[in-house]
């Protein structure tokens, strides 16, 4: 069984299409007064809350519910564009936060008088006292990089892809060493206690089977150049983890059958090994254990229900018939729950008919307490497995909408030496959420980080440079504007980081994109039906 979507928590956009904005930004003052005459989307006092103070409480403590409007943004967005800032509202996000800013980076420098500005931020000064660094939004500490879970004991790299043993295998390790290890008794008795030296041979040349079987889907995942996050062998089996979904219906098809193809392979093989063996010997056993294991293998990921090989082979059938990938995944996700009801009531059935091999008077006691219980873990994975398909679909159909260009954040550039207090009254001015440290060129150096803003007291933000206050940019912290769905996710990834420089084409600072506005715009686009 392989399985295919997004490694890690992705990061997304919101589910409201947003203006798209003017122009880049020019180092350069802010205007006084929008030019639609319109309130900041988001404002926030000028003694000091900042733009970036507004979201270091975003990005810390999560959506504010009181913030957003009912249709996911902030109450101050406009429907015809992106809302520039007022001075005489005098604040940047205090009491509107969280919310995606969807602004215009139009540059508002050359159509105000800069002391009017200066007068009427400083007019409503004591009107607004409240800041993000008064109510306690608290961490100030650099972001580090989320650790990504190992999986498990490391075994190997085989084409490159990291092998890992889930912690579970060993107890399958131990029930089917137990298992085969009574089945041996009643074949081979002389063997006394070695028997579970053989049968936990077994176990291991079984798993090395399905550790094949995932390799095969690994193989033609990496020649349809779909990157493979790891394969993990674990109680049921193992998972090929491919990260994004086969581009067309064939390859869809291929990827999937050719993990059931190979195990049926390999029964053929242990088949034609046995002919020459003598029957009742432990050789003999061994290779007929594993070819009627790895036959079973094969026929049970043929079921034609998700997350199995055959529902991915169904879902590919019914996508190349519709042309829709999601029609395919709804119909192979239901026809997988069905599966599931009928493996939970139908395998207990099987077992006490005697149609599995053995006899209604051996199915009794405890035996059928055990094959009750395993009918009801297998069901329980594939019911689970299904829904959790139906769930990653549903988040690749949403990915498009989440697009760089529309989550940015207006930005204001200053120079190094700027003070924190002029450099969070221009952002007010400005309407802005972001501040950008740049040269005297304009060129842009590093972005000022929301949570340092907060753990500077409003008394000592004249005296404190932004560039203190500052994290330099690096490549992996330059995003494109244009960039959008998978494409964006995986190169927030590559860097994790709090805030990204979003560019255009030519090298021209866009904007800043928060992380934490990802994050709350993809939980809103997830919540969206399909």
């Amino acid at each position: 069984m392989d399985e295919s979507g997004g490694s890690g928590q992705p990061r997304s956009g919101t589910d409201e299409p947003a203006e798209h904005h003017a122009g880049p930004v020019a180092p350069a003052a802010p205007s006084s007064t929008p030019a639609d005459g319109r309130p900041p989307q988001a404002a926030e006092a000028e003694d000091g809350s900042g733009a970036t103070e507004n979201d270091a409480r975003d990005s810390s403590h999560g959506t504010d519910p009181e913030s957003t409007s009912a249709d996911g943004r902030g109450s101050g967005n406009s429907a015809d564009g992106p809302a520039a800032g007022n001075p005489a509202d005098g604040r940047l996000a205090s009491d509107h936060t969280d919310h995606t800013d969807h602004t215009d980076h139009t540059d508002h420098a050359h159509h105000t008088d800069r002391a009017h500005a200066d007068h009427a931020a400083h007019a409503d000064h004591t009107a607004h006292e409240r800041t993000l660094a008064h109510s306690g939004a608290t961490d100030t500490r650099p972001p580090r990089r989320p650790e990504s879970p190992r999986g498990g004991l490391l075994m190997g790299r085989p084409f490159g892809v990291p092998v890992y043993v889930a912690p579970s295998w060993f107890l399958v390790a131990a029930l089917i060493t137990w298992v085969f290890g009574g089945q041996l008794d009643r074949v081979l008795p002389e063997l006394g206690a070695a028997r579970y030296l053989v049968s936990l041979f077994f176990a291991v040349a079984f798993y090395a089977s399905v550790l094949v079987h995932e390799l095969a889907h690994t193989v033609a995942a990496l020649r349809f150049k779909l990157p493979v996050r790891r394969i993990q062998l674990q109680f049921f089996g193992g998972v090929s983890e491919i990260e994004k979904e086969a581009e067309t219906p064939g390859r869809e098809f291929v990827l999937a059958f050719v993990g059931p193809l190979l195990s049926l392979v390999l029964a053929g093989l242990f088949y034609v090994a046995m002919q020459p063996v003598e029957p009742g010997t432990v050789p003999g056993v061994l290779l007929a254990g594993l070819m009627v294991s790895n036959l079973i293998v094969a026929i049970f990921n043929l079921l034609p229900g998700l997350p199995l090989d055959g529902g991915r082979m169904l879902r590919a059938v019914v996508w190349k018939i519709t042309g829709k990938p999601m029609s395919g995944t709804v119909a192979a996700a239901w026809v997988g729950r069905a599966l599931a009801v009928s493996v939970l009531i139908g395998l207990p059935l099987l077992t006490q008919s005697g149609a599995l091999g053995s006899t209604a008077e051996d199915s009794v006691g405890m035996d059928t307490v055990t094959d009750a219980l395993l009918a009801a873990i297998l069901a329980a994975i594939i019911w689970t497995g299904a829904g959790n398909s139906l769930r990653m679909a549903r988040l690749r159909e949403h990915l498009p909408e989440l697009r760089a260009r529309n989550l940015t954040r207006r930005a204001v550039p200053v120079e190094t030496d700027t003070p924190l207090s002029e450099a969070l009254r221009r952002a007010n001015a400005a309407g802005a959420r972001a501040l950008v440290v740049v040269d005297p060129d304009g060129n842009p150096l590093s972005l000022v980080r929301e949570a340092a803003i907060v753990g500077v007291p409003e008394h000592r933000r004249p005296w404190v440079a932004v560039s203190g206050l500052a994290q330099d940019l690096t490549d992996g912290m330059r995003v494109s504007a244009e960039l959008a769905g998978e494409d964006l996710l995986d190169v927030l990834r590559a860097t994790p980081a709090t805030e990204y420089l979003v560019v255009e084409e030519t090298g021209a600072i866009y904007g800043v994109l928060s992380a934490a506005d990802v994050e709350r715009a993809f939980v809103k686009a997830m919540a969206r039906p399909s």
